[in-house]
């Protein structure tokens, strides 16, 4: 049954698609009639996995095959070389460590799906290893979002309008999103049943998450704070009476705003037909503001920015770093908590404090 549900989602997701793209005439892997999935059933396999992710791996799968026809090399199968080739192309334009190693992944996904051994890829590892070197000799290693500290998120609220709908909106984000210690995916994905106030405070149910694969879910209680400005409750709350004002009580959370601020999706737009914004639009709002408050590196801030000031900014006031990872969602023993906290730790608990020296 694996190996059926993994072989029917590559094939619809990356070869069926790329041939439609393309408008290839090449036939499709024949299916055995006992392996044949329903439309509903293949539209489920296909959306088990996020769009986002979706996305770029038929981007990477697009890029190798029309590298490979530019190269007159064969894309299916990939020879060793030809993968090795590819990977050095992607390091002399500059791309991200990251970026290539998914590239190879849908390569080798794109194998799966016809059926075809992967290309062997130690010496396209080998070529990744050696543009590894060469980007930190640059100064250009693994970049790392700056993490959104109690102060920045003060003087990032402290910027915004909250005479308007974006104003609202966006502290609302910022600072629910802090509170959470969501993935900028969650934040998107919030719909106004999945909140209920209490007396005590906010309880937010997170339906799915990146390491939830079950998408058992998870439920994070915010309590009120005792700044307004920044009480994930009350900013919330006015969010929610801003959207009730519109006619709009149920349905996704964080929606769009255009240029003249009205709400939702304009009629040519792009995105969910709900208006609902894209994890993209977290980050550019993360950015906008911090920018906008003048701090520093502010480039440097991302939609993960918050999850990271949320771990940062909790582990420095003590709390136990099992609840941490249990309030934002990180399995248990997370090494990327861990890094978190380390980097956090590197002058409160450095190792040459108090040695005498």
């Amino acid at each position: 049954m694996a190996d059926l549900l993994w072989r029917s989602f590559t094939i619809t997701f990356l070869l069926v698609n790329e041939i439609e793209a393309r408008g290839s005439a090449e036939p499709t892997t024949f299916i055995d009639p006992n392996e044949q999935l329903s439309e509903a059933a293949r539209r489920r396999i296909r959306e088990s996995v996020p769009a986002s992710t979706r996305r770029a791996y038929a981007g990477d799968w697009r890029r190798f095959t029309h590298w490979c026809d530019d190269h007159q090399r064969s894309h299916l199968p990939a020879t060793a070389a030809t993968l090795a080739e590819y990977v050095s192309h992607l390091a002399d334009e500059g791309k991200a460590a990251s970026t290539i190693e998914r590239a190879m992944a849908a390569i080798t996904v794109a194998h799966a799906a016809a059926d075809l051994p992967p290309p062997h890829t130690r010496p396209a590892r080998a070529v990744l290893r050696r543009h590894r070197t060469e980007l930190a000799e640059a100064g250009r290693g693994v970049r790392k979002a700056k993490a959104v500290t109690v102060t920045a998120l003060r003087a990032m609220v402290d910027t915004l309008d909250r005479t308007t709908l974006a104003g609202v909106r966006d502290r609302a984000l910022i600072v629910v999103g802090f509170a959470l210690g969501a993935r900028r995916s969650e934040l998107a994905a919030l719909n106004i049943a999945d909140l209920t106030f209490t007396s005590e405070g906010l309880h937010v149910t997170i339906r799915r998450s990146k390491t939830d694969k079950e998408s058992v879910g998870r439920s994070t209680a915010l309590p009120y704070t005792s700044r307004p400005a920044t009480c994930p409750v009350r900013t919330m709350q006015a969010w929610l009476d801003a959207l009730a004002a519109h006619d709009q009580t149920s349905g996704p959370v964080f929606r769009r705003i255009d240029r003249h601020g009205t709400l939702g999706r304009t009629p040519h737009g792009r995105g969910d037909t709900t208006g609902r914004i894209t994890g993209q639009a977290v980050a550019i709002i993360v950015r906008r503001t911090a920018l906008r408050a003048g701090l520093d590196t502010a480039s440097a801030f991302t939609g993960h920015s918050l999850r990271r000031g949320f771990a940062t900014e909790t582990h420095r006031s003590g709390k136990n770093p099992l609840r941490i990872a249990r309030h934002g969602g990180w399995k248990d023993g997370s090494a990327t908590l861990a890094g978190y906290i380390e980097d956090a730790d590197q002058w409160q608990d450095n190792a040459l404090s108090d040695v005498g020296l």
